[in-house]
């Protein structure tokens, strides 16, 4: 069986959460992807999702400019979950009403459940039995024919629906939050008992699907890889290595944007621990001639990725017929340069929206449907040494895009040191694995200090350091105050040109985790 045969299709409304619905249905081990609300319906049809789930979103379904998706979805034949916009836009288009609530809900509430099959088959029935998460200033007020209540809250009469006769259902609550207490019962029993699927996407089915992909796409061709050290490139120089063996060439890019001695050290692990050919490149003054003047954040990227493809179209020449690159791009990269309206991305990637419109090599992406933590189970099943697969994740751009402003060789050099001494005391207090990432920012501002009984006017750094499964929601991380201490000390004697030193304490979203 192909492990793309069952697919749960999520329809984004503009949902913050609509990535921890396709993160939570993947934990059953059944493969869905996210897709803007406006696709098409021949689109979809040709997705043949065994499943369609319609995400909340912070419209009104009655707004004039509110999100629709096209009312076809409803006869695709396939099982329908609506979660609070989704479920009020499920009720509108087939004919029930929906208006503006008296009282709002808006985080814990206590659901009771009436009916215990479909969505809440196995769990207790019971008046405010069940903590879920609400949040919505609309409700349902009149369900379309057909339709039946299957649990209630204090302020929604119709908590959570079903279609008698059909395989459409909808909750107002979010199961895929973690303070929705039965979530993941629910979802899995849309999973699992109204779609039917089975628990067929693991790491080991998906290496000998992609490997058979890419033997065939590939055939007798060459392929390149663009290696940076990091899990990604380096779990997809693995996979693509698995399939082809030596038509494969790791080519490494120093870009003069790495953190102190990370060259030095990546060359050495893929020379001493892995069987991959690898090439090295130095075009540090190339990226830095690019970058001269440059403070736009989308044009620092692009120039760094249109570099980058640059730089391996010259080396593919060098190494004869190469028809391939490999990189490694990630889910998340390419949910944040899609916008769920069509409109502008959150930011391009160096490896999606920073790419030019023509290439001459064609591209392999095998880690493009996967979320981070996907990419390092994948690469434990594929015998990467645990030194690769959990290191804390680097932007492709590297400290271009970590430096507020221009980037300049000096500044480069302030940001180095002080991102060292970060990396060295999180490494010492035990905490560089209990963080997603962690990292220093050079702020485009100077503020005044006092050293030595003289006053400075000199650089700000800020701390950067998150909590997150998948980069696509994180949270600030509550870093001992000792240890913040100890790393604003460090930087502030060990750093000339720096005298202050600032946390950053903003989550994602409304934040990103990068600050460019």
């Amino acid at each position: 069986m192909n492990i793309h045969d069952e697919k749960i299709v999520i329809l984004d409304f503009g949902s913050q959460t609509t990535q921890l619905i396709a993160r939570r249905i993947r934990e059953q081990k059944v493969y869905s992807e996210i897709h803007p609300f406006s696709i098409s319906i021949e689109n979809l049809r040709k997705l043949a999702p065994t499943g369609i789930v319609l995400s909340g979103g912070p419209c009104s379904v009655y707004d004039s400019d509110a999100p629709h998706s096209d009312p076809a979805v409803f006869e695709l034949g396939v099982p329908v979950l609506g979660i609070c916009y989704g479920a009020q836009l499920m009720v509108q288009q087939l004919g029930g009403a929906v208006e503006k609530a008296d009282k709002r809900e808006f985080g814990k509430a206590d659901l009771s459940i009436e009916f215990t099959e479909g969505l809440f088959a196995g769990l207790e029935v019971g008046e405010g039995k069940h903590q879920v998460w609400m949040s919505h200033g609309d409700r349902i007020e009149q369900l379309p024919e057909g339709f039946e209540t299957t649990a209630t809250s204090e302020h929604s009469p119709y908590a959570a629906i079903r279609y008698a006769d059909k395989p459409f259902v909808g909750v107002q609550f979010h199961p895929e939050v973690a303070h929705t207490l039965i979530g993941n019962d629910v979802l899995r029993n849309f999973i699992f008992g109204i779609c039917g699927c089975s628990p067929n996407w693991t790491m080991h089915s998906f290496i000998e699907a992609n490997v058979e992909a890419i033997r065939e796409k590939v055939g007798k061709d060459r392929v390149i890889c663009a290696l940076s050290g990091g899990v990604d490139s380096s779990v997809t120089a693995a996979i693509v290595h698995r399939a082809i063996g030596d038509q494969l060439t790791c080519i490494y890019v120093n870009n003069g944007l790495m953190r102190t001695g990370e060259s030095q050290s990546i060359l050495r692990f893929f020379r001493e621990k892995t069987k991959l050919n690898v090439i090295d490149v130095d075009a540090s003054n190339y990226f830095l001639s690019e970058l001269d003047g440059v403070m736009d954040p989308e044009v620092k990227r692009k120039r760094i990725g249109l570099g980058f493809i640059k730089i391996f179209e010259e080396e593919a020449h060098k190494i004869g017929e190469v028809g391939y690159l490999a990189q490694g791009t990630l889910y998340p990269d390419v949910i944040e340069s899609v916008s769920f309206r069509g409109e502008a991305p959150i930011k391009s990637h160096h490896n999606v929206g920073g790419l030019p419109e023509v290439m001459k090599l064609d591209l392999i992406e095998p880690l493009r449907e996967l979320f981070k933590d996907e990419v390092r189970e994948l690469g434990l099943e594929l015998g990467l040494p645990e030194e690769a697969i959990y290191r804390q994740p680097f932007p492709g751009p590297g400290l271009g895009i970590r430096i507020m402003g221009e980037v300049t060789a000096e500044r480069l050099d302030i940001l180095r040191k002080a991102d060292v001494i970060v990396l060295d005391e999180m490494r010492k207090h035990g905490l560089y694995r209990k963080v997603w990432q962690s990292f220093a920012v050079l702020l485009p501002i100077q503020t005044v200090g006092v050293m030595g009984d003289g006053r400075t006017y000199e650089n700000v750094i800020a701390i950067r350091a998150v909590d997150s499964r998948d980069a696509m929601t994180a949270d600030w991380s509550r870093l001992p105050y000792d240890v913040l201490g100890v790393i604003s000390s460090r930087i502030i004697n060990e750093v000339r040109g720096v005298n202050r030193v600032v946390y950053d304490i903003s989550s994602k979203p409304p934040a990103t985790i990068e600050w460019e």
